[in-house]
């Protein structure tokens, strides 16, 4: 379900997906399909990983990213779940091809289109 809140979602950020609901920021943003298949990446990362298991490894690999660049934006650009759902946002088709626990491939340091950042 696809919810639309300005005040729930932080700022530099167009959504947030908190399974089973993805929150956006604007009302136009239902129809950019390139950020709804981002957040349904999402959806799929939390329900194979049963949901609650999803946001604590979310949380814990940010730190870990913090620490290994510095920044804010770099650690969460470089979270392998936003790794995987970045890299294949674009692909319209790509969770009907995507294996299960596809985001464990984007886990080391160097994966990813934002990993110099």
């Amino acid at each position: 379900m696809i919810l639309v809140s300005k005040y729930l979602i932080p700022k530099g950020y167009s959504g947030l997906t908190i399974y089973p609901f993805v929150f956006l920021k604007h009302r136009s943003s239902k129809t950019d399909d390139i950020l709804i298949n981002h957040e349904r990446i999402h959806l799929k990362q939390q329900l194979e990983m049963l949901i609650l298991p999803f946001y604590v490894l979310y949380v814990l690999e940010f730190f870990v990213r913090y620490i290994q660049y510095g920044s804010w934006y770099s650690a969460y650009i470089n979270i392998s779940f936003e790794r995987e759902s970045y890299m294949n946002e674009s692909n319209l088709s790509y969770l009907e091809l995507r294996k299960p626990w596809s985001f464990l491939k984007y886990l080391r340091k160097n994966d990813g289109p934002h990993s110099n950042r």
